[in-house]
């Protein structure tokens, strides 16, 4: 009877040791989802201050969760809540800043065939009255060329989260560390350029060119624990 209680006890502990096994690497594998945020109040407040709260709608999409590393096009959507005005994205003078180094990026509007050379200056994207867009963007270091189709694609991260933990400078391992335990949070931030006009007016270079409005949309990059990942929290 001993003999078997002690067969029966070494079962259980290997049992007991391969779900733990099974359980670690699991976690393992789902513990570096983090969650994106922006700021909607913010962006609202700066709407009313330029007295277009009545006329543009802003906001952006983005998934639950993401791995580290995975984000690599964000994507704008506006909406012209206006009866007769024109409302302009200028992509050329709207730039995305990542605060930990305080670095400026080229905004990019990304397609599925983006052939241009990424130098050439973008359009502005007219949203009629009573319309809106759904714009998918990036910034332009982010790039890489297929050589055999000619096209562009985003390639990289937009935030290089995963490039700070190795980084030669040891503030960017600490923030990477403090990320990672959850201690604080990595922010960056868009200026958004919108000009406003009656259609007939347009965007045409010229003294005559609508107003400038600059947003300053920020976000927040979160890690989220790894019991985020279990069914009952991703319903959320």
């Amino acid at each position: 009877m001993a003999q078997a209680g002690e067969q029966n006890l070494l079962v259980l502990t290997f049992y007991m040791i391969g779900i733990s096994y099974v359980f670690n690497r699991m976690v393992d594998s789902i513990d570096d989802n983090i969650k994106y945020e922006f700021d909607k109040g913010a962006i609202d407040e700066q709407l009313k201050e330029y007295d277009l709260q009545d006329h543009v709608g802003v906001a952006f999409k983005f998934k639950p969760s993401y791995e580290i590393g995975n984000l690599k096009e964000m994507m704008l959507l506006l909406s012209n809540k206006s009866d007769n005005l024109g409302v302009y994205v200028d992509w050329d003078n709207s730039s995305l800043v990542i605060d930990y180094d305080s670095s400026s990026h080229r905004i990019i509007r990304t397609s599925p065939d983006l052939s241009r050379d990424l130098g050439t200056p973008q359009h502005p994207t007219l949203v009629a009255p009573k319309k809106g867009i759904a714009g998918t963007f990036s910034i332009e270091g982010v790039f890489k060329r297929d050589q055999e189709k000619g096209t562009y694609s985003a390639e990289k991260a937009i935030i290089p989260i995963a490039g700070l933990k190795n980084h030669p400078v040891k503030a960017r391992r600490k923030l990477y560390k403090d990320f990672i335990t959850r201690k604080t949070n990595i922010t960056y931030s868009m200026q958004l350029v919108l000009r406003v006009s009656e259609l007939r007016v347009g965007v045409a270079p010229g003294e005559n060119k609508p107003p400038m409005y600059i947003i300053n949309c920020p976000f927040t990059i979160k890690k989220l624990p790894w019991t985020y990942a279990m069914p009952w929290n991703k319903k959320r």
